[in-house]
């Protein structure tokens, strides 16, 4: 099953990945990330990404400590990861290297952040209060890999332990990102607390909250978030007639919206699934 929403404006949006080989080149860079995110054609997108992977290997095995290059690989790896990867194994693979890249990323350019492996949640929360502004895409950055490798993981026990850590994330790039805030950050944090049921300890209510606000902050141009309100809640609760208007809107919906065609073309094909589904769940 396609995670679509993961990929919603695929954080390439975020100005981290604007710097994928130096300053000299973020021009190339720059137009690159509007390319793909209004590409219609996501096998297009898909077959070409893994020629950017490896080339930002490259990249980093020459620059091993640059915490730009190291943060526009990891939202490559966790991009394809979360959205091409077909099986379990390979987008655990494929995350947990971009979650590798995203954390060395923050640790050489916040020392406290080197100890979150491990960590408890009052030691990662501590080590937050020292981030500002000027390291909120990094940030950001960390989180989208973390929770594109933790969703990867979700028969693990031992992951999704760490939800808590990175909700504590989430509200903190909230705090100190201003009016430059990913919008996309709202339907991370709906999925975070639907990933569980509310018998585990999911709260799909304030997920609800956050699903809605994510459409609202993109003034309903990023489709993807309604198919995750629809997966992530609406299914998880049962809510039939909610589940199928949220997908309807969405093939409804004229995809060529700036910045987020490709993730709109992705969450109709995905919205076309679920709602085929439908009938054998509810």
């Amino acid at each position: 099953m396609k995670k679509v929403l993961l990929m919603a404006a695929l954080a390439l949006q975020s100005s981290g990945c604007a710097m994928i080989v130096s300053n000299a080149a973020s021009g190339f860079s720059d137009n690159l990330s509007r390319a793909v995110l209004n590409q219609d054609d996501p096998e297009l997108v898909r077959d070409g990404i893994p020629t950017l992977l490896l080339t930002m290997d490259s990249f980093i095995e020459g620059s091993p400590d640059d915490p730009q290059l190291l943060s526009a690989g990891a939202t490559l790896y966790a991009t394809y990861g979360a959205a091409f990867a077909e099986d379990e194994i390979r987008a655990s693979r494929l995350t947990a290297r971009a979650r590798r890249y995203a954390l060395h990323a923050m640790c050489v350019s916040y020392e406290p952040s080197c100890g979150w492996p491990g960590a408890s949640y009052d030691e990662f929360v501590a080590t937050l209060n020292g981030i500002g502004k000027n390291k909120a895409d990094l940030l950001y950055t960390y989180g989208f890999a973390s929770l594109a490798f933790l969703r990867a993981q979700t028969s693990q026990v031992d992951s999704l332990a760490e939800l808590p850590h990175m909700e504590a994330l989430f509200d903190h790039y909230l705090n100190i990102s201003g009016d430059e805030v990913n919008s996309s950050v709202y339907t991370y944090m709906g999925i975070m607390l639907t990933l569980l049921p509310p018998s585990l300890g999911g709260e799909p209510e304030r997920a609800r909250e956050h699903f809605e606000k994510a459409i609202a902050e993109s003034g309903g141009a990023d489709l993807g978030a309604k198919v995750e309100y629809a997966r992530g809640y609406a299914k998880l609760l049962y809510e039939r007639e909610l589940h199928d208007r949220l997908l309807n809107e969405v093939l409804e919906a004229d995809p060529n919206q700036k910045g987020f065609v490709l993730t709109n073309v992705m969450a109709q094909e995905e919205a076309a699934t679920l709602l085929a589904e439908a009938d054998d769940y509810f």
